[in-house]
């Protein structure tokens, strides 16, 4: 469950750079927003790569 702790804690980063970029137009937060949701993507693409390989081997 670590894994799923991870993105959560991401999201949670996040929320105040969303704040401020949509509700203020800090675009310095907009770009803060981009990174972290880039980094949303490679942890969720490592996640399926992990579910995968285990979901393969106790075949």
């Amino acid at each position: 469950m670590s894994r799923f702790e991870e993105v959560v804690a991401q999201v949670s980063a996040l929320e105040a750079d969303f704040t401020k970029f949509y509700e203020q137009g800090n675009k310095a937060a907009g770009t803060r927003v981009r990174n972290g949701m880039n980094n949303l993507k490679k942890m969720a693409q490592d996640i399926r790569n992990e579910v995968t390989e285990i979901k393969n081997s106790k075949k």
